[in-house]
């Protein structure tokens, strides 16, 4: 998919609306399932849809994955999204994310060290108006013992 390439640039992670707080290391048993919480913060002012909007013309907050090399996702988990109403469409009801955002992704590992890569895909917006969509690279540094 076209979305999953990432853009590591400093400029780009300056002015992101959303920002990948941790773990930047885990330590999980070999071989067994492990559930790893993605943390991120929405800056204020600002909503994500979240991963089921209510309208299909909306872009959902989406997370793609690279696996390999002994490290496997089985799933990721969404909270729900919270309804809300905004001036800009006030009897309508958007499902969105606002301020912090826990993400559950479900790993298996191989013992060794390993690289988890992610790209979190959102479009956010604000009373007004609504940005581009963005990629936000996530990446964790996986020990599985």
């Amino acid at each position: 998919m076209p979305w999953q390439s990432k853009d590591t640039s400093a400029a780009s992670r300056k002015t992101d609306p959303v920002e990948f707080l941790d773990p930047p290391l885990v330590t999980v048993p070999a071989g067994k399932a492990t559930v790893v919480d993605l943390h991120f913060r929405i800056a204020d002012g600002l909503h994500i849809n979240s991963h089921t909007p209510h309208d299909v013309g909306l872009i959902p907050t989406q997370v793609a994955v690279m696996d390999g090399n002994g490290l496997k996702t089985q799933t990721i988990d969404f909270p729900a999204g919270k309804d809300a109403s905004f001036a800009f469409a006030p009897k309508e009801k958007l499902s969105v994310y606002q301020g912090d955002l826990v993400l559950k992704a479900h790993i298996v590992a191989a013992r060794g060290n390993h690289e988890w890569q992610g790209v979190l895909r959102y479009q956010a917006c604000n009373t007004d108006e609504c940005l581009p969509p963005r990629k936000l690279p996530i990446v964790v540094d996986v020990i599985a013992k």
